[in-house]
């Protein structure tokens, strides 16, 4: 007779940090079985193959995932080099996959969870019943599976944010949706790189993905005539706005914001502008009308880099105590919010500050910040060792914080996250006070391709 022992930990996701999980499980004597909704490992990371990560490869390996790629031949790349998302996907993640075999299973898209036969209102026996997720197959089949225990690691990457500062799609968002991408473009692909050259294109977004867009979009301006940008921003304009420079303590993030820091003397930026509508001009093109009834000028693209959020649908039959802000675990919340302090720089943490009333159940990796920036894969390796180390009983090991974060080099916030109005000037710290105004940035930009390690914005006030 199958107990409840017997099952596998079912792990949502075959990224960064849901790989990691079945490394540990495995290390563990744990069996886990992973459900990718792609039809290869890291789905989400080849989403952004082409951009380039802030952290270097000797931090984007977890050791538990290290020793189980050791039999295979596997060597570690070059450890002070920069990956791409693609590098990262071909020469670690879908290696780290192929080796623990059938237990990835791909085409598997999760549409539900619960506990066998209670929803979540029923207390009677909960505890003792397995959990069942539901999933749907490529070719629309449907299937059960019994699970010990979930981790879910499925990401933000498909739920990015609207244009709308109120967290709704702004009006004729979805009517306008041909024109707008919610991504860094690939302007080294030919067909994307048609849809921009010789354009204006609107980039909405104050964290590192809109420093890429940006830097990819001068890059095209270089050689195509026409070509033209203008940053849009919620905030206003200070030296923290391209986070940390110098004193953060990973050189490729600091190197972005200084190189963008460097460029704003040409082009043009709008701050303070929330966006409420996205209207058809005349010719075809968009306009962007602000909250306070300004009106840009109309662009021929809009590219949105206003965040990620979890999808939490599936989840809806469980029991999660999520922050009502952050939709992040309620004991990790107050470590993220990037109203309170840096968003960047965050304790190290595990099993406690992941726990839910549901036990067994885990939200890990960037689906565990929910709403908040700046997630680094790093995070991902250490949540999942305490994890796996709690599912095996071991909590001494999972108590153990064994890992370092690098700071930011941002000064603590003050509730101002988002604030139209702060964030210009060099008095005050990260989110001092100041009018909206019209700035220009570089035409000519030149930025070092980078994003966070999930690819969403980051800074310390990123819209």
């Amino acid at each position: 007779m199958t107990t409840t022992a017997d099952l596998p930990v079912v792990v949502i996701g075959a990224g960064p940090a849901g790989l990691a999980a079945a490394a540990h499980l495995v290390e563990r004597g744990i069996e886990p079985l992973v459900l990718e909704t792609g039809p290869t490992a890291a789905t989400a990371v080849r989403g952004w193959s082409h951009v380039r990560l802030f952290s270097t490869w000797s931090e984007l390996t977890d050791p538990a995932a290290e020793k189980l790629l050791a039999p295979t031949g596997w060597a570690r790349p070059e450890a002070d080099t920069y990956p791409t998302g693609g590098d990262w996907a071909e020469h670690y993640l879908q290696p780290l996959a192929d080796a623990l075999g059938d237990k990835v299973r791909y085409d598997a898209t999760v549409t539900g969870v619960s506990r066998l036969g209670r929803d979540r209102i029923v207390d009677a026996d909960r505890e003792q019943q397995p959990f069942t997720i539901r999933i749907t197959r490529a070719d629309g089949t449907e299937e059960r599976i019994l699970g010990r225990a979930v981790i879910d690691a499925s990401g933000t990457w498909s739920t990015p944010a609207p244009i709308s500062a109120d967290g709704l799609p702004a009006l004729g968002e979805h009517a306008a949706s041909a024109r707008i991408s919610y991504r860094v473009p690939h302007l080294k692909d030919p067909a994307v790189r048609a849809r921009y050259a010789g354009r204006r294109t609107a980039v909405i977004g104050s964290g590192a993905s809109a420093f890429t867009a940006l830097a990819a979009l001068a890059g095209v301006a270089k050689d195509e005539p026409g070509t033209h940008s203008v940053w849009i921003l919620r905030r206003g304009i200070s030296g923290s706005t391209f986070g940390g420079g110098s004193a953060d303590q990973l050189p490729a993030r600091g190197a972005l914001g200084l190189a963008a820091k460097a460029a704003v003397d040409d082009g043009y930026a709008v701050t303070g502008f929330r966006t409420e509508a996205v209207e058809p001009a005349a010719d075809g093109r968009l306009v962007l009308v602000g909250e306070d009834g300004r009106r840009m000028d109309p662009v021929d693209e809009v590219i949105v880099l206003t965040g990620l959020r979890p999808d939490l649908s599936f989840l809806s039959e469980l029991r999660l105590a999520l922050d009502e802000r952050l939709q992040a675990p309620v004991e990790l919340a107050p470590l993220i919010d990037p109203n309170q302090h840096s968003c960047g720089t965050v304790y190290p943490h595990g099993h406690r500050e992941l726990s839910h009333p549901e036990q067994g159940v885990y939200l890990v990796g960037m689906k565990s910040y929910g709403r908040a920036p700046t997630f680094l894969a790093m995070t991902g390796c250490e949540q999942v060792r305490s994890v796996a180390a709690a599912l095996a009983g071991d909590t001494e090991a999972a108590d153990r914080v064994e890992l370092t974060l690098p700071e930011t080099g941002v000064c603590g916030g003050a509730g101002l996250f988002d604030d139209p109005a702060a964030g210009q000037g060099d008095e005050g710290g990260c989110c001092a006070p100041a009018a909206p105004a019209l700035v220009q940035i570089g035409t000519g930009l030149s930025l070092p391709l980078a994003v966070t390690e999930d690819g969403s914005s980051g800074g310390c006030c990123g819209s």
